[in-house]
């Protein structure tokens, strides 16, 4: 059995985060090392490793996570210009191997400039 990811352990108390929402579907917290001066992180209760390993029970909790990004940039006040980012994959950069959303606002964004992690 895998340990659990570092999200997983900031939901259980065991580690430390700037939780700036949570409610029973997800949890959203600032990012350690931000890549915008907004960078936020929505992070859904169930472990779920990649986006591509999500199943059609997952729909729902899928869809209420992009509500919740669409509240939580009203709550920031960025609802005007922000970029949502997914990581899939190593390879694309992710490095957390627990879905999450990257909300990321506060600067211009070029197509080139989609590396998060």
């Amino acid at each position: 059995m895998s340990e659990p990811s570092i999200f997983s352990r900031i939901m259980a108390g065991e580690i430390p985060a700037d939780i700036l929402y949570e409610d029973e579907d997800c949890i959203c917290i600032n990012d350690i090392q931000p890549q915008a001066p907004t960078h936020v992180l929505i992070i859904p209760r169930k472990a779920i490793a990649r986006l591509a390993d999500a199943t059609a029970e997952d729909k729902a909790l899928l869809g209420a996570l992009m509500l919740r990004v669409g509240d939580i940039a009203r709550k920031l006040g960025v609802d005007d210009a922000f970029r949502v980012c997914i990581n899939n994959g190593e390879r694309a950069g992710q490095t957390v191997f627990h879905l999450h959303i990257h909300l990321l606002a506060g600067k211009s964004f070029s197509e080139g400039s989609l590396s998060m992690q």
